[in-house]
């Protein structure tokens, strides 16, 4: 295994969207007084803007479009028409205000001094600029699927990345906690790692909690990344 570089899924691998999303769906319904449950509102959220991104070619929009466009959708979901335009561009601009799982930022510095790390995601460039410096976090690089016009899984999405990488796939680690993205990163010739993030959906657990077979790296954490790596 000849790693050069790695690449990062960061949605949900890197930033607890649920935990910031779900925090500020409470206080909007709060300030309201009513009450669902908002782990169940968040979750929904998230699956509806993330059907309405992955797998688009040339789309005219990006994801922090489809985060506003679907927010309207889950609020008439769920019976919360009272919320404000107010409230739904506090909700919509949490995106911008995420904190990362508490594992990470070490765990980057660590690898940054060993490999070239990049980020490598569906979220759009502006957004990740914000979470980074609010989270310190010192990329080599950003690539978003935005800027290559493809998103994940698709084919060229992965192949392009390499290029500006500057690699061939298969000196690329992607590292994420998602299985549709690992296995269409090997699928493109990369190397995979499978990070748990057990949290990522809140109390109701991640859809696939458990890696492909046939991923390369399997950890529990970034820091037992960091050291399978020797960083």
């Amino acid at each position: 295994m000849n790693i050069q570089a790695l690449a990062f899924d960061t949605g949900g691998t890197v930033l607890d969207w649920h935990g910031g999303i779900g925090k500020v769906f409470a206080m909007a319904g709060q300030v309201h007084g009513v009450e669902r449950d908002w782990h169940a509102v968040t979750n929904d959220y998230r699956r509806a803007a993330m059907k309405a991104i992955v797998g688009q070619r040339q789309p005219a929009f990006n994801m922090d479009d489809v985060h506003r466009t679907e927010l309207d959708g889950v609020l008439t979901q769920h019976g919360l028409g009272m919320f404000t335009a107010q409230d739904r561009e506090q909700i919509h601009h949490a995106w911008y205000g995420l904190d990362a799982w508490p594992d990470f930022a070490d765990a980057l510095g660590r690898l940054k001094r060993k490999f070239p790390v990049v980020s490598f995601t569906m979220l759009p460039l502006a957004m990740v600029v914000a979470v980074s410096r609010r989270n310190g976090f010192d990329w080599d690089a950003v690539i978003s699927c935005e800027m290559i016009g493809a998103y994940k899984p698709q084919p060229e999405a992965y192949e392009q990345a390499a290029k500006w990488i500057g690699l061939a796939p298969s000196q690329i680690l992607m590292v994420a906690c998602h299985n549709f993205d690992l296995n269409a990163a090997r699928a493109s010739g990369y190397h995979t790692a499978f990070v748990r993030r057990p949290q990522e959906w809140g109390p109701a657990g991640p859809p696939d909690p458990l890696s492909h077979a046939d991923c390369t790296i399997v950890v529990d954490d970034f820091p037992s990344l960091a050291q399978y790596l020797g960083a």
